[in-house]
């Protein structure tokens, strides 16, 4: 029977080794995934690395602006896309997972001499202007904001880093993002005295990963969620945030 069970084994690793790898996609948002080099790197690539090794599954992740990743998960092209955050239109195309993979805290930056100030309500901040990256969410509640006109988005740019750049050359009032993510970007950029954060956050939001919807990919939503639970109960999901903690 052990020598069964070794063979059992062996077997079902040769046939995950035989798998092609499952592609990922996400986008340049450190300190979540970053491309350093070659190496795609970051807090959430390893989370998601762990699960899918935990599952047997290899994996590749690709690095694109955010609206090509998008794109290609929602196309089939890709089989996976994270960091995501939920709305009713990207739900209705893929395949979210109902375990978080990552909660994020979106919040406004301007610069340090503006005299802006924030008291939780984007209403008050009506007659500035914002800027954003394209095909970004920043949840529901500034999502519905510039939707309804109740906030001015100024500018759209390509990445992060274009945005805080267009901040510090003053194309705009003011800049929202997610929090760990801006404040990496702030630090190398050494932007540390010319950029403050506006104080409360906007929302506190929970990401996710999503699959697409292909016939292939039927239980693997599933599989990552009881992987990545697991990961959560044994204590290794917060040994691998840890070090992006605020």
């Amino acid at each position: 029977m052990p020598r069964l069970l070794v063979l059992l084994c062996l077997l079902s690793a040769l046939a995950s080794a035989g798998e092609r790898p499952l592609e990922l996609v996400t986008l340049q948002y450190p300190p979540y995934q970053y491309q350093d080099g070659t190496e795609v790197s970051g807090v959430a690539v390893d989370i998601v690395r762990e699960a899918f090794r935990r599952m047997g599954r290899p994996v590749h992740v690709s690095i694109y602006p955010w609206g090509r990743s998008l794109a290609m998960a929602e196309s089939g092209q890709a089989d996976a896309i994270f960091t995501l955050y939920k709305t009713p239109e990207r739900e209705a195309r893929l395949d979210y997972s109902r375990q978080v993979l990552m909660p994020q805290e979106v919040s406004l930056f301007v610069l340090r001499d503006s005299p802006i100030r924030f008291d939780g309500r984007l209403s008050q901040l009506a007659g500035y202007r914002f800027g954003v990256v394209r095909a970004v969410s920043y949840g529901a509640i500034f999502d519905a904001a510039a939707r309804q006109g109740g906030i001015r988005i100024a500018e759209t740019a390509a990445s992060g880093e274009q945005n805080m750049e267009k901040l510090l050359a003053r194309r705009f009032d003011i800049l929202i993002s997610n929090r760990l993510g801006a404040r990496d970007i702030i630090r190398r950029q050494h932007a540390e005295a010319l950029v403050r954060e506006l104080k409360p956050p906007v929302e506190q939001i929970p990401s996710y990963i999503a699959f697409a919807r292909k016939s292939e990919l039927a239980g693997m939503r599933d599989r990552f969620d009881a992987a990545l639970e697991t990961m959560k109960r044994d204590g290794s999901y917060g040994r691998l945030v840890s070090p992006a903690a605020p």
